[in-house]
């Protein structure tokens, strides 16, 4: 089955060179030119992956992120022209799985697309019946879905993975590089600070009694205290 992509930027050359290069690659591909019509194509097509420029008319692309609510197993791809660091990690903030900046190598990008699926794919791929749980807090795992005092929280794919990974190697402290790279799978656009913003994002979702199952280990990195996996 062919992975749909909607790629969503207001400069109709742009959208049509990056939908002609995912066709190519045996992708079925949609296109929008504003926030609203990425909205409604999103509810239509049902997107795997979403290649989201910032600047566009109606709803730019940060509005759209934060009307997406929980977007499970869906990824996106932030497109812009600026370079500033503060654009980068407002859509870090807000959910985004990548970054790339115009202009940019279309290979590139490609590089980019095929990387977030199958890190997409992988995640889904795990069994059907495991969870990890630590008190009140269940993860299950091929659902993607984190669940806290039978409440499903809104985790993105990142901060899920993020999640998963530390609460699934207890007491192993990883640095931040090594966080960015079994996470993030290459060098990304928001350095290591990329993972700071993650964890603190997963602690506000997992609220004060759940602050410490990721812990900071000071000029290092973090670690996590632990999960039960269950059948």
């Amino acid at each position: 089955m062919e992975e749909r992509i909607l790629v969503a930027d207001d400069e109709m050359s742009i959208a049509s060179a990056i939908a002609y290069g995912l066709t190519k690659e045996g992708y079925a591909v949609e296109t929008a030119h504003d926030g609203q019509q990425a909205l409604d194509k999103i509810k239509l097509f049902h997107p795997k992956l979403i290649i989201l420029d910032v600047m566009m008319p109606k709803l730019n692309g940060f509005d759209v992120l934060k009307s997406l609510g929980n977007r499970t197993g869906m990824g996106i791809i932030m497109l812009t022209a600026k370079n500033e660091v503060f654009d980068k990690i407002l859509g870090l903030e807000l959910g985004a799985d990548d970054y790339i900046t115009k202009p940019f190598d279309m290979r590139e990008l490609m590089a980019r697309v095929k990387s977030l699926l199958r890190r997409l794919e992988a995640a889904s791929n795990s069994p059907q019946e495991q969870q990890l749980s630590v008190g009140d807090l269940q993860i299950v795992l091929q659902q993607r879905k984190v669940i806290l005092k039978g409440e499903l929280l809104d985790f993105t794919p990142k901060e899920f993975d993020l999640l998963v990974l530390l609460l699934s190697n207890p007491e192993r402290v990883y640095t931040r590089d090594e966080l960015l790279d079994k996470i993030w799978g290459m060098d990304y656009v928001g350095g290591t600070r990329t993972v700071d913003i993650h964890v603190q994002r997963i602690r506000k979702k997992l609220g004060d009694a759940y602050q410490d199952i990721i812990q900071t280990v000071h000029g290092v990195g973090y670690k996590g205290t632990g999960g039960l996996y269950e059948e």
